[in-house]
């Protein structure tokens, strides 16, 4: 039977088995992934994957099931599965199926000519990233890290209301780890590109930004322990907003994991920081029409000019505080649970470039990256303690490299403590971004 066929008879089956109202979501999605070694691809795979879930009501509750078949069989396993685990569920939450919004925003992020890039042209594309970077400077000896991946995701959701969305993106992501040597030295530097169009990818962009990092880094010193006036680079705030992002979801709080409970209204971090989650952001990563739940999606700012204006929502967190869905329900694989997540995540860009707000600090350092967020962060608390590197600045000038730090501090505290957002906007790699920021002075463990 067709796909259409077999949601039709989903439905048909739900309805006569006594499921009060059912939700299909169905994911589709082909995936490419290369990586390059000493000139050779070491790393090679191509996966196609295709999955459905079925959620229903069943005597007040909500039940799950997901299959990869799409047969008769499949049909009453589903239905059956569904109502046992409504039956079996201790959540005594109230919980909806979506009959769906009047519009739905245009969201286009497929670009079909970028599923017709044949495999030879990117297995190339990531064997010249070793290629001209190791001919850029004797010093780089080889690439610790050479990757390319492209995928193709389509979503559906259909219901027993007669919603039926559909949404289809691709994105095409490189990344290269160069390996620079020198006197008994070691440094790395990376570089990466992520777009739609992979005209857009420049090998020798990416092979600049990897290769001056690593010769830069090559003179790395610890600096000593004190408090310093710090600036996190761009590509570094995303990573700390990125662990912390989990404060913002009201499933979070109401299960006292965020302390942002009940803090609606309350300045909770600087005059200069606004934070987005925009699902309608151009280009972006997570953009899209409908959540998980197929509510239409829309911009909001969750900090504005330092001001909590709210937690993000699902259903059934908005129905247990008495507010309206963000539009931010999400789903960790077709065959997972509903939860709460952010789209595009970022504090808003302000005006000041890098330099300008190296010169109006003077003295300090930049931080340009953490390591051990998993286990040096506390998302609960705040707290954090990161291994760190970065560089120095002196009157206003970027100056010396720097590693083997530790950086400490508080998220809640860091975000009141911000006195300049750059325009630097970055979204390294993931959804999450950030310009660079001034967060006036972090305390730093070095030599």
């Amino acid at each position: 039977m067709t796909i259409d066929q077999f949601i039709q008879a989903l439905l048909d089956e739900a309805k006569k088995a006594g499921i009060e109202a059912a939700e299909i979501y169905l994911s589709s999605g082909d995936s490419f992934r290369a990586m390059c070694q000493q000139g050779e691809i070491n790393n090679y795979t191509v996966n196609s994957t295709r999955g459905l879930s079925l959620r229903g009501l069943y005597q007040g509750k909500m039940g799950y099931a997901a299959t990869e078949a799409f047969d008769e069989d499949a049909v009453s396993q589903l239905v059956a599965a569904v109502k046992e685990s409504a039956e079996l569920t201790e959540d005594d939450d109230v919980q909806e199926i979506y009959k769906g919004d009047e519009k739905y925003p245009q969201v286009d992020n497929y670009n079909p000519a970028l599923d017709q890039v044949d495999e030879a042209r990117k297995l190339n594309f990531v064997l010249e990233l070793e290629k001209q970077a190791k001919a850029k400077d004797p010093r780089i000896k080889q690439l610790a890290y050479d990757m390319i991946s492209t995928s193709s995701a389509e979503t559906r959701i259909v219901n027993s209301y007669g919603l039926d969305l559909k949404h289809k993106d691709n994105i095409a992501f490189t990344f290269i780890n160069a390996l620079a040597m020198e006197n008994g030295r070691v440094a790395t530097g990376g570089g990466f590109a992520i777009d739609r169009d992979f005209e857009k990818l420049s090998v020798e962009k990416i092979v600049d930004e990897a290769v001056e990092e690593a010769l830069f880094m090559l003179t790395a010193a610890p600096v000593p322990s004190g408090n310093y006036r710090a600036i996190i680079h761009a590509k570094c705030m995303p990573d700390l907003l990125g662990v912390f992002s989990g404060v913002f979801s009201a499933e979070a709080a109401q299960k006292g994991m965020s302390l942002l409970m009940g803090k609606e209204g309350e300045m909770i971090a600087s005059e200069v920081v606004t934070l987005m989650d925009d699902p309608l952001l151009p280009g972006g990563l997570e953009s899209a029409p409908f959540d998980a739940e197929g509510v239409a999606t829309r911009t909001k700012a969750v900090i504005e000019n330092g001001k909590l204006t709210t937690l993000l929502h699902n259903l059934k967190t908005a129905k247990k505080a008495g507010v309206k869905t963000t539009g931010n329900a999400a789903k960790a694989g077709y065959a997972g649970a509903v939860n709460v997540s952010p789209s595009n995540f970022y504090i808003k860009p302000g005006e000041k470039t890098l330099e300008e707000m190296m010169q109006d600090m003077g003295d300090g350092l930049v931080i340009t990256e953490v390591s051990g967020l998993h286990s040096g962060a506390n998302p609960i608390s705040g707290d954090f303690s990161l291994i760190a590197q970065g560089y120095t600045v002196k009157d206003g000038k970027k100056d010396a490299a720097v590693e083997q730090i530790t950086v400490a501090g508080n998220f809640y505290q860091l975000l009141k403590n911000i006195r300049v957002v750059g325009n630097d906007l970055c979204f390294p790699g993931s959804a999450v971004g950030s310009p660079s920021v001034d967060v006036g002075e972090i305390a730093v463990a070095g030599k």
